[in-house]
């Protein structure tokens, strides 16, 4: 009988211990404020950018930026839970990932913003091990680049209109019209009518109203533009609600904030409120969990918006690898966070190309995180 040998694992790749972490607080600023129902606005948010340094020489990144009032997380809360998470992290092998942040969630439940971006960068230290992008290690790259849209901020509705112009100008195909931030309906409808209008049949364009619309509200805006072709995303604060705007409206609908978990997927496919969905890292808690989100809305029929809340280069590379291994007749789009805020952290990080963008092809996330550009770190654990 003929025995097939593999090398043997270089010293590397079997002596990852976690020796040093380091933190920092980097406000990113829009380069134009968005505005959101309720009084909601991304202008300058913080992000928490932290490195994984292990002793045998490899640094991971990750990221985690959670816009105020928006998710049950603040950037200013990332660093307690991770001097809590200390014993843990500290000595843990991050190669393979999932056993690690198996052992992170029992010692702290929940907080799974802030183990979002230990979960990235544990990601980014297993591709490196490997010498493999990290689209290899989550499915396998079944798409060369992703679709994007464009979030368009809740401004006048010729204003936004211009906004939408100019995206599709540059091979955008996917408008986000934000709605809600005037506190009238009338305008809300004005708003999907000029959009609706300035791109032109064809491409998709949907209402967000990020949870900040009555069911009222939402119906009526929904039966004055149900003449067009539009969706729907996130009216209200409860699935029941959400439910009520569709099956009065009759519009297909997009979840965002309430999907952040197993049980609210089934929630939502199960009340019919699901034709997309955002799969968001920071929600679920880092790559591992959204791939088993990402893998049940395969089985549920859900297209998927695969994203996160905000951020810069470093979440965005991780979204994209993720994008980049999931089925292109599931992706609905994706999102380059990075092109819409300064500074950018990685200057050799992917940017939109004719309405695309492409995952890094480097190990793991498969960017340089330029360090010059975060200053002295806030927080070392050691």
């Amino acid at each position: 009988m003929n025995r097939i040998t593999t090398p043997a694992l270089s010293a590397v790749s079997i002596a990852q211990r976690i020796k040093r972490l380091r933190l920092w607080h980097v406000p990113l600023t829009s380069h134009t404020a968005y505005y959101m129902a309720e009084g909601k606005t991304c202008d300058t948010v913080e992000t928490v950018v932290i490195a994984v340094e292990t002793d045998a020489g490899l640094t991971g990144w990750g990221e985690v930026c959670p816009i105020p009032h928006y998710l049950p997380a603040y950037a200013r809360g990332v660093a307690p839970a991770l001097q809590e998470l200390a014993p843990v992290i500290l000595g843990g092998d991050p190669v393979g990932v999932e056993a690690l942040m198996a052992s992170a969630d029992a010692y702290l439940p929940g907080h799974v913003y802030a183990k979002s971006a230990l979960d990235i960068a544990f990601w980014d230290i297993t591709g490196q091990v490997a010498g493999l992008p990290l689209h290899a290690l989550l499915g396998g790259r079944r798409q060369s680049d992703l679709p994007l849209y464009h979030s368009i901020t809740c401004v006048a509705p010729d204003e936004m209109a211009r906004i939408a112009r100019e995206a599709q100008a540059q091979g955008i195909t996917q408008f986000q019209a934000k709605l809600g931030a005037s506190g009238d309906w009338q305008t809300d409808v004005e708003r999907l009518v000029k959009v609706r209008e300035a791109v032109g049949s064809g491409p998709l364009v949907y209402g967000d109203w990020n949870c900040g619309a009555t069911t009222l509200e939402a119906i009526r805006v929904g039966r004055a533009v149900a003449h067009l072709d539009v969706m729907l995303e996130q009216p209200c604060t409860t699935l029941e609600d959400c439910a009520r705007v569709q099956s009065a409206t009759d519009l297909p609908m997009k979840l965002d904030e309430l999907a952040h978990d197993t049980a609210s997927l089934l929630a939502a496919h199960r009340l019919g409120i699901m034709a997309a969905v955002a799969l968001k890292l920071s929600k679920f808690g880092g790559l591992s969990a959204t791939r088993r989100a990402r893998d049940l809305c395969l089985h549920l029929g859900a297209k998927m918006c695969i994203e996160c809340t905000w951020g810069s280069d470093i979440v965005t590379a991780a979204a994209l690898h993720l994008g980049a291994a999931t089925p292109p007749s599931r992706v609905l789009n994706v999102c380059d966070l990075s092109s819409y805020v300064s500074p950018r952290l990685a200057p050799d990080a992917p940017a939109r190309t004719d309405g695309h963008i492409a995952p890094p092809d480097g190990p793991g996330l498969g960017i340089i995180v330029d360090q010059n550009r975060l200053g002295s770190p806030d927080l070392i654990l050691d």
